[in-house]
C-alpha cells in the first residue's frame, strides 16, 4: 500500500479546515436559535415573533411604543437570562477547550479539576467576609470585587495544578485528576467553613453556588462579568497555533518557532478569566467545558483555530437549552442548572474515561 501524496494530505485537511469553519457557522446559528427559543418561552405565552418584534423594538429605542408587561418580562427578565447563559456557557466551553489544549488530554475540564472550586470558593470568601473586611468600599467597586475575586482563585488554582501535574513537559492525566480532586475537596472543605459561619441572608445567597443557576441574573450582573470575559474571548484566537503545536510537545513546540512559556502564561490567564467571571456570575456548572470540546474534536479534529471559536458557540447554545429546561421541566419551581449538566456530563466523562483508561498511568 503505498504512502499519501502530498497532494492528498493537502486536500484532506483542507476538507477538514472546510468542516471546521462549517461547524463554527453551525454551532453560531444553533447559539442564536437556542438563545431565541429561550427568550420566547416561558409562562406569558408569546409567539417567536413578538419576542423578535419587542427585542427590535427595544435594540432600537421604541420601547415605549411597547406593552408594559410584554417588555418587563423579555427586556428584564428573560433577555438578561438568555444572554448570561450563552456568555457562562460559551466562557466554560472555550476555557475547556483551551485546558485541554495546555495538558494535552480531552479529560481536562474547570469542573472535574477543581478550577471552578477554587473561582467558587474565592467568591464564597467575599460573600461571607466582605461586609466585615471591606464595610466602606464604593458600589463602583464592590461590583465588580466578586468577578475579580473568583478570576484570581480561578488564576491560582489552574496555576497550581499545571505545575503539580507537570514534569519535566510531560502531563500525567493521573497525577491532573488527582490532584484536581484533591484541590476540589479543599476548597470545599474551606467553603463548608464560610458556610457554617455565615448568617442566615449568606448561607441562602451560598446556595446558589453550590448549585449553580441563573435565576438572579441581571444586567448589572452581566456587566460585572463583561471586563473579564471580553478580553479572554479577544486572547484566546492568538493561542490557537500555539495550542496545535504544543500537542507534539513543549519541545517540538519550541522548535517550531512557539514561545512556551508565554503561551502557558496566557493560557492560564484566559482559562481563570473565563472561569471566575463565569463561576462569579452563575456559580458552579460542571461538564460544559468537557462535553462541548469533545464533541468537536470528534467532528472536526483538534484544530485550535476552529475548534476555540466553534467550542464557545457549541457550549453557549447547549448552556442556553440546558437553561430552557430547567426552568420550564418544573414549572413554577426551577431545577438548579448545574444538577441538570451533571446528570448529563457525569455519565459522559465516565464513558471518556472508560475509553482512556490505558493512558492513565502515574
Amino acid at each position: 500500500m503505498s504512502l499519501p501524496t502530498a497532494t492528498a494530505r493537502r486536500a484532506g485537511a483542507g476538507d477538514r479546515s472546510s468542516r471546521g469553519r462549517q461547524a463554527v457557522l453551525v454551532a453560531a446559528t444553533l447559539a442564536v436559535a437556542a438563545g431565541l427559543v429561550s427568550v420566547a418561552a416561558g409562562a406569558a405565552g408569546l409567539s417567536l415573533g413578538e419576542v423578535v418584534h419587542i427585542l427590535w423594538a427595544g435594540a432600537t429605542g421604541q420601547r415605549h411604543t411597547l406593552p408594559v408587561g410584554a417588555a418587563t418580562i423579555i427586556l428584564d427578565i428573560r433577555l438578561p437570562r438568555v444572554l448570561l447563559a450563552l456568555l457562562v456557557g460559551a466562557s466554560l466551553a472555550l476555557s475547556g477547550a483551551a485546558m485541554q489544549g495546555l495538558f494535552r488530554n480531552p479529560l481536562a475540564d474547570p469542573g472535574i479539576v477543581g478550577v471552578s472550586s477554587g473561582a467558587a470558593l474565592a467568591a464564597v470568601i467575599v460573600i461571607v467576609l466582605g461586609p466585615t473586611l471591606m464595610p466602606f468600599m464604593p458600589a463602583a467597586i464592590s461590583r465588580h470585587l466578586l468577578p475579580l475575586a473568583a478570576f484570581f482563585g480561578g488564576l491560582g488554582t489552574t496555576a497550581l495544578l499545571y505545575r503539580l501535574a507537570t514534569r519535566e513537559g510531560q502531563t500525567s492525566i493521573a497525577t491532573m485528576l488527582l490532584v484536581g480532586i484533591a484541590l476540589a475537596a479543599l476548597g470545599g472543605a474551606i467553603t463548608g467553613i464560610l458556610i457554617f459561619i455565615s448568617d442566615d441572608q449568606q448561607l441562602r445567597e451560598l446556595t446558589f453556588w453550590t448549585m449553580g443557576g441563573f435565576g438572579g441574573a441581571t444586567w448589572l450582573k452581566l456587566a460585572a462579568a463583561l471586563p473579564l470575559i471580553v478580553p479572554a474571548f479577544i486572547a484566546a484566537p492568538f493561542m490557537a497555533r500555539g495550542l496545535n503545536a504544543l500537542a507534539l510537545g513543549e519541545a517540538e513546540a519550541f522548535h517550531l518557532g512557539i514561545e512556551v512559556e508565554r503561551l502557558k502564561g496566557l493560557a492560564i490567564l484566559v482559562i481563570a478569566a473565563a472561569v471566575g467571571a463565569a463561576v462569579a456570575v452563575s456559580g458552579i456548572i460542571g461538564f460544559v467545558g468537557l462535553v462541548a470540546p469533545h464533541l468537536l474534536r470528534v467532528a472536526i479534529g483538534p484544530d485550535h483555530r476552529t475548534l476555540l471559536p466553534a467550542a464557545a458557540f457549541l457550549g453557549a447554545a447547549l448552556l442556553a437549552i440546558a437553561d430552557l429546561i430547567a426552568r420550564t421541566s418544573v414549572a413554577p419551581a426551577e431545577m438548579p442548572i448545574g444538577i441538570l449538566t451533571a446528570l448529563i456530563g457525569a455519565p459522559f466523562f465516565l464513558w471518556l474515561l472508560l475509553r482512556r483508561r490505558g493512558a492513565l498511568v502515574l
